[in-house]
């Protein structure tokens, strides 16, 4: 028996043994659609709010959650509207200043978020302003902040705050 007799003989046999890879795709599309339940089930109430490294977010124990709006981000050294630098820091500490002039000429143009107009709503109540401001800043900052937003017309102005976790009551835990 020669070599090639041995290799032709063993070709020939896997030729008629083999076996056709197949793909059940049936478990992967049950694990697709409980990812997808379970995705819109937990993310229907949280509201995505754009955050930097630089903003330490505050804590609050407040249930109601803010709607979609504008968002002005106070980081330490830098005020923002919609992600975009409006103001320094150092500007607005300066006593003098009560209002700030860019983030009112920023608030006064015309925009839009997630559909919601910001801009030539006739009711000025239903215009709403999300500020998210690190919680070692000055409260005169964030005054001035809320005090233009106010003077822009926004009606409802929103404090983004972390839920802060309550404590556990020592009636509360069973004993094993």
């Amino acid at each position: 028996m020669s070599l090639l007799g041995r290799i032709r003989r063993k070709k020939e046999h896997h030729l008629r043994h083999r076996v056709d890879a197949e793909l059940n795709l049936i478990p992967l599309i049950d694990i697709l659609s409980v990812m997808v339940a379970f995705l819109l089930v937990y993310s229907a109430d949280v509201e995505v709010v754009q955050n930097t490294k630089g903003v330490e977010i505050p804590q609050s124990t407040a249930k109601d959650q803010p709607n979609q709006s504008v968002v002005v981000m106070i980081t330490k050294d830098q005020l923002f509207v919609q992600g975009e630098v409006v103001a320094n820091i150092a500007d607005i500490r300066d006593p003098a200043v009560l209002q700030i002039e860019p983030l009112r000429a920023v608030l006064d143009r015309p925009m839009l978020t997630s559909g919601v107009a910001s801009a030539g709503n006739a009711d000025n109540a239903s215009r709403e302003i999300t500020v998210l401001a690190d919680k070692s800043l000055p409260y005169d900052v964030v005054r001035k902040v809320m005090a233009t937003c106010t003077a822009a017309s926004y009606g409802k102005i929103s404090l983004a705050v972390l839920e802060k976790e309550l404590p556990v009551s020592a009636g509360s835990l069973k004993r094993a």
